[in-house]
């Protein structure tokens, strides 16, 4: 039983740490230490006077001088997709070169059983490795020859070995799938194991084994915990393709015994073309928005909101017809209608325009500026079209995609566009609410530090020019694009994503301070101690132990 004096004091206290907790600078020394009481912050300030809320049951943690800050929240990422398959996938994330990423199949091949997938899916890219290119067909079978490898570089390349091409059922005869492309030796016309395209990839995805749902749901924890180390508190998860309820399940899993130690934030997408509307139109139907509790809570529809209005990456030719608009307007008003918010995958300029084409006609009817309807990616927006978008009250939410593939954009969209993709500079200036994230974990790294460092230093890996000055973030300004900014999308920047009494006790205590570490160095920052709600999710055990 708790007594009155019991009430007045905090249920752990943080000293001796250099705490930014996020709005507004004040002036004054920085911040030294936090108090928790009921999952929530209850003071932030000097060691002495954060040392006077202790009472006989209070928790106290030395931070050893080390950085805190809001927790990471991740404001685009597939991880309910990601989750499933953790477990048993390889993550070539921030590897040096390719003889080290071939040892790691070898490695698993040594332990794996007869016949099982070594697959490697995404969120890497050539251009990180010191060869600059992929592994071929030979290098895959020479480091597990009697294992099928899958390895796929983001969405651009997949390269499979023999085992793989066999246990697939691929050969020379095989046709090229619907939307993909099988390469074949133009002198011999034999397969050289590398594939293109999502009809290719889902080809051979759809050929591997699928994962029992009590591994989905270890996977899924897993995951989270791996995450956790790198100072994610919040995910806003995008949906994406094939995401139909029953994807869910893991998720929900956790979420229902209290296993969930990720706050997630999830936007629903339609899961078969030409069927967009029916099934957005059902999840609206049975959910309401914004159902949910702390820890998981419906956010929107998207980000794949129509099929034939999602323009991918943005690197070939593309436009939204007369009849997908006509769509997106429907399930636009039906959103609007029933009150959910809704982001939209949008690369290109022209896509954006006709985006907002449509929802402008909605907000004449159904006013959208309290939905926060948002943008994800926007790297070829217009001046005129942020201010558009501003008008609407909608956001942008910023992603790294362009880290590793900013030389096959420039490619695309002319020399030097990539000094200004996206337009950070631009989106300042038209006061477009900012969120960030990675897009993980196909399209880019699951690592929010490499996408902060791509936000602040405007470089790309594989070399390209770097993004001009006011097109760059300085670190306070990145930092609460990933957490304030995050935060907003979801209708949660006064709960979430600063470090203020009242708000959610979500906070990273990090090996590096953020602030000093030199720029390069960014991407190698990991957390060494998370906490959610005031319980630790994460513990290195690089602070002092914890001592009542």
């Amino acid at each position: 039983m708790s007594t009155s004096a019991d009430s007045a004091h905090a249920d752990r206290i943080f000293l001796n740490g250099l705490i930014r907790p996020g709005g507004a600078r004040r002036p004054g020394p920085e911040p030294t230490a936090l108090a928790v009481r009921g999952g929530r912050i209850m003071a932030c300030g000097s060691d002495e006077d954060i040392r006077a809320l202790a009472g006989d049951r209070t928790t106290v943690v030395d931070l050893q001088g080390r950085r805190v800050v809001p927790g990471l929240i991740d404001g685009h990422m597939h991880a309910v997709r990601a989750g499933a398959t953790w477990a048993s996938e390889l993550r070539w994330t921030d590897l040096p070169d390719l003889a080290t990423a071939l040892s790691l199949i070898r490695t698993a091949a040594d332990t794996a059983r007869p016949g099982e997938w070594i697959r490697v899916v995404g969120g890497w890219h050539p251009s990180q490795f010191a060869e600059a290119r992929e592994p071929d067909r030979a290098e895959l079978d020479a480091v597990a020859p009697d294992h099928p490898v899958y390895v796929q570089a983001l969405y651009e390349v997949a390269i499979l070995n023999s085992s793989a091409l066999r246990a697939a059922g691929i050969d020379a005869t095989t046709p090229d799938p619907p939307g993909g492309r099988l390469e074949r030796d133009p002198a011999t016309g034999q397969l050289t194991g590398r594939v293109f395209g999502m009809g290719a990839f889902n080809r051979i995805l759809d050929a591997i084994p699928p994962v029992a749902p009590d591994q989905e749901r270890r996977s899924t924890a897993a995951m989270f915990a791996d995450l956790h180390a790198l100072g994610l508190t919040g995910i806003v998860d995008a949906g994406g393709f094939a995401m139909p309820p029953e994807r869910y399940a893991p998720l929900f899993a956790l979420w229902r015994d209290g296993s969930l130690s990720m706050r997630m934030r999830l936007f629903l997408s339609a899961a078969d073309r030409g069927k967009e509307y029916e099934q957005l139109a059902e999840w609206m139907r049975h959910t309401p928005p914004g159902f949910g509790d702390p820890m998981l809570r419906f956010a929107g529809i998207g980000e794949v909101v129509h099929y034939d209005c999602h323009d991918f990456e943005g690197l070939e030719q593309f436009a939204i017809s007369d009849a997908a608009s006509d769509e997106l307007y429907r399930i636009s008003h039906r959103a609007a209608e029933h009150g959910w918010s809704m982001n939209i995958h949008a690369v290109l300029d022209e896509s954006i325009d006709r985006i907002l084409t449509c929802w402008e006609s909605v907000d004449a009817l159904l006013p959208l500026r309290d939905l926060r309807f948002s943008l994800s990616h926007a790297d070829r927006i217009s001046p005129r079209n942020l201010r558009r978008l501003s008008a609407l009250g909608g956001g942008i939410v910023l992603d790294d995609h362009q880290v590793f593939k900013a030389d096959l954009s420039e490619q695309a969209w002319g020399h030097g566009s990539m000094t200004a993709a996206p337009p950070l500079g631009d989106m300042a200036a038209a006061g477009v609410p900012l969120a960030a994230g990675t897009d993980a974990t196909r399209a880019s790294s699951h690592n929010p530090w490499l996408s902060l460092w791509w936000l602040i230093s405007g470089h790309s890996v594989d070399g390209v020019p770097r993004r001009d000055e006011r097109h760059r973030m300085s670190r306070e300004r990145a930092l609460e694009c990933y957490t304030a900014g995050s935060a907003w999308l979801t209708f949660e920047e006064t709960d979430r994503g600063h470090l203020a009494p009242g708000a959610h006790a979500d906070f990273a205590v990090l090996s590096e301070d953020y602030f000093t570490v030199p720029e390069e160095r960014i991407p190698a920052i990991r957390s060494e101690l998370t906490v959610v709600g005031g319980e630790v999710v994460h513990d290195s055990h690089a602070c002092s132990q914890p001592t009542k």
